[in-house]
């Protein structure tokens, strides 16, 4: 029994990238993390209409295929890194080694290929200001293949949401 609007959803749609696409059930289950990661399996079979068990076995394929990942999200402000900021890049040749170089450095945690005025955006977080100095002037200018960058530091934080997935 599946719950009001689940079956209608298609995520056909939504697939641009490759991966099969994720059917309303799914979809459903990742609602109901989103609102709470620790939401028991049980809980979440009763509300999409599949066994605690059914449940997990698509939790952990979701999770296999790269779909999601169950973490905690914090503000880093405060938990001990002061500094956080977005950092637009303009790159000359291939983006990808520099993408790539980016994505495997521990101070960023988000990095997008874009189009307009930057090739790349990265967000990094930081202990302190010295800290965010040190990762721009000696890790990011430092790549090859990097021919400028514009810092965007965050003063604070206002809304933090993870829920687009679904929409």
């Amino acid at each position: 029994m599946q719950s009001e609007g689940v079956a209608s959803r298609s995520a056909d749609s939504r697939n641009g990238n490759g991966t099969p696409p994720i059917d309303a059930v799914s979809l459903a289950i990742i609602e109901q993390l989103q609102q709470d990661g620790r939401r028991p399996y049980a809980t979440i079979g009763k509300a999409v209409g599949l066994s605690e068990a059914a449940v997990r076995q698509r939790v952990q394929k979701l999770q296999d295929q790269g779909v999601m990942q169950i973490v905690a999200v914090t503000d880093p402000l405060t938990v001990g890194f002061r500094r956080q900021a977005m950092v637009g890049i303009r790159v000359e040749g291939d983006l990808d080694p520099v993408a790539d170089a980016l994505a495997a450095m521990d101070e960023v945690d988000y990095v997008v290929m874009t189009a307009g005025s930057f090739d790349l955006m990265a967000e990094v977080v930081c202990e302190d200001d010295d800290h965010l100095l040190d990762v721009i002037n000696k890790q990011i200018r430092a790549l090859p293949g990097v021919r400028a960058t514009e810092s965007f530091v965050y003063l604070k934080l206002k809304k933090q949401t993870y829920q687009w997935g679904t929409r």
